[in-house]
């Protein structure tokens, strides 16, 4: 199956069915190594180097997509784990994303420059790699978003739709700012959402001791906790404080 055997018109049916990856994949074959080979040889190399193009352009589009604000972190690359006190068993674990299959959330909690943040991106790229809907943001860009939202005819509806929906949800800065009123009615509705349907992973400096305080300590601080610490993964990131050895490394 070389390219000398698609004419013009089965090439040009190729691309209408966007199936442009499968088309280079044969346009590119080379003919010495498929020369000797059956059909069904020769049409499955092809198929499978057309997959993998297709794979890597839907990781690549996803990470994109994800708004990550560190889309080089790697899990399977994290500094001085012993030095932080991080499990890398733990870290593996994660890096399998079945704990977004089991719906649970993760919480990493630390130090400022800790790399709290650093940890959730490498966590929602691993993520875009299994192919799983991913969205980084910041709590602060989020209240921003929900305030812009509320002064749209169905905004609020919508916004909540849209952050329901991600697969895996990734909050840096969590509780940074005490949230207002507003805000925490929109946190209870959107954690009610996302309950036992999707993961969220939690950045935050504040211990779960320090939460119900944190979110106004009334009956929506109890309700948006109750959504979240039941079926929880918590890392503590330590003290170490990585933006310091990351500026002693250049």
């Amino acid at each position: 199956m070389s390219a000398s055997l698609l004419d013009i018109e089965t090439k040009r049916k190729l691309r209408e069915m966007n199936a442009t990856d499968l088309l280079t994949a044969i346009d590119t074959q080379d003919p010495v190594v498929s020369a000797g080979l059956a059909f069904e040889d020769r049409l499955r190399m092809a198929v499978d180097e057309a997959y993998s193009s297709f794979t890597h352009s839907k990781v690549t589009g996803l990470i994109r997509r994800a708004g990550l604000r560190y889309p080089n972190a790697d899990l399977r690359r994290i500094d001085l784990l012993e030095e932080r006190g991080l499990d890398r068993s733990l870290l593996s674990h994660l890096g399998s994303c079945q704990f977004v299959t089991r719906q649970q959330n993760v919480v990493f909690q630390g130090f400022t420059g800790s790399g709290k943040s650093y940890l959730g991106c490498a966590l929602a790229k691993r993520a875009c790699e299994h192919r799983i809907r991913t969205h980084y943001i910041r709590m602060p860009d989020l209240e921003e978003a929900w305030t812009a939202a509320q002064e749209q005819t169905g905004g609020p509806g919508k916004f909540l739709r849209k952050y329901a929906a991600f697969t895996l949800l990734v909050i840096d800065e969590w509780l940074l700012d005490r949230p207002t009123e507003s805000m925490r009615g929109m946190l209870l509705e959107l954690m009610e959402r996302r309950y036992g349907e999707t993961s969220t992973v939690f950045c935050t400096q504040y211990q779960q001791k320090d939460w119900h305080q944190r979110l106004g300590a009334g009956v929506h601080a109890d309700a948006i906790m109750d959504r979240i610490v039941h079926n929880t993964l918590w890392i503590e990131t330590g003290t170490y404080n990585m933006r310091e050895h990351t500026a002693a490394q250049t």
